[in-house]
């Protein structure tokens, strides 16, 4: 029996996994790396800078590691380190757009992909010339958080259902 794209939509190779968590402490100053975070709705990781309400969309970035991998591949370097993109979550092993429209775990959290995480003039600096436009496509989404929770490195990052 054929599928419908619906019920394709909600199918997963594999959950994603926590490889990275990082805050903000301020504004423009570098990233702190952490091994465990609570998230809060309308408050993305408790100890990040930001300080939105429970409708912001911005609550918590998440980027894919395997993005960040291109990018560095497009530098012609092996590796760069993940507080460079100024993300909060890196995760590997899922696809990131594919939570589009989607509710899903992180750790023991809930949230719901609320857009993407488009490049900003940062990527300039943190990369150097050109890398806004290497940033374009690769930046990641961003989540609103519906239950709070805890998120761990290691943790899974969970499809849960399509809104």
């Amino acid at each position: 029996m054929k599928q419908t794209i619906a019920e394709l939509q909600q199918q997963f190779h594999t959950h994603g996994q926590v490889d990275w968590i990082g805050i903000r402490p301020q504004r423009k100053v570098p990233m702190v790396a952490l091994d465990h975070d609570y998230l809060e709705p309308g408050k993305g990781l408790c100890r990040d800078r930001f300080k939105g309400s429970e409708k912001s969309r911005r609550q918590v970035s998440i980027i894919q590691a395997e993005h960040i991998s291109a990018v560095a591949q497009m530098l012609g370097k092996s590796r760069l380190a993940p507080e460079l993109f100024r993300r909060n979550i890196v995760v590997s092993g899922i696809n990131l757009l594919a939570l589009k429209n989607a509710r899903f775990y992180l750790g023991t959290a809930l949230l719901e992909m609320s857009g993407l995480c488009h490049p900003c003039s940062r990527m300039e600096e943190a990369l150097g010339q050109g890398g806004y436009n290497l940033m374009r496509g690769h930046g990641g989404i961003l989540a609103r958080v519906i239950s709070p929770g805890e998120v761990h490195l290691g943790d899974s990052l969970r499809y849960v259902e399509s809104l």
